[in-house]
């Protein structure tokens, strides 16, 4: 149980009652993801908005960023993030749970391009080392035709896992079955 107050969809009134109906229509149940933002619609609906912009990314294809989920998740012991990311991959992208293992243990080995592979470790660079980042790493992924607009938003999407990751872990927001 999380450590803070959440809502269920039978709670939910006014603005979050609308979110939930959303968010049911959209993935066919509330998550304890999104019930833990419950307590506060707004950042609900800041969270809702960061990952539509993902999915429309036109760019930044989905077994990239959630690889790049997995990977921060990985780092931050988040079980709940690992395994809803980890299951995307595989439900989603087609990869085997042997591939996501693999990459968690060797981001080399991850089942994506070589130029999805350089911005993914960019991107995790980023977390674990923001001040070793420097112009020949971004050089690199302008070289293999990134824009830098797409380096932004690959390191921004690692930094905000990061955040949920720590929001997740604070709170203790427990596995779905």
């Amino acid at each position: 149980m999380p450590l803070i107050k959440t809502y269920e969809p039978d709670e939910a009134t006014g603005e979050l009652a609308e979110l939930y109906n959303i968010i049911k229509a959209m993935r066919g149940n509330i998550g304890n993801n999104a019930k833990l933002f419950s307590v506060s619609p707004e950042l609900l609906r800041q969270q809702m908005d960061f990952i539509k912009y993902y999915m429309k990314h036109s760019t930044l294809s989905m077994p990239l960023l959630a690889s790049i989920r997995v990977l921060v998740s990985s780092g931050e012991d988040c079980d709940f993030c690992i395994d809803y990311n980890s299951t995307m991959l595989i439900n989603m992208a087609g990869w085997t749970h042997e591939q996501v293992q693999e990459m968690r243990q060797d981001i080399d080995k991850a089942n994506l391009s070589e130029r999805e592979r350089a911005m993914l470790k960019i991107a995790m660079k980023s977390i674990q080392n923001p001040h070793a980042v420097n112009v020949d790493d971004l050089d690199t992924l302008r070289e293999m035709n990134w824009s830098d607009k797409d380096i932004l938003d690959a390191v921004n999407h690692a930094a905000r896992m990061l955040a949920i990751d720590t929001i997740f872990n604070v709170f203790k927001i427990e596995k779905e079955n």
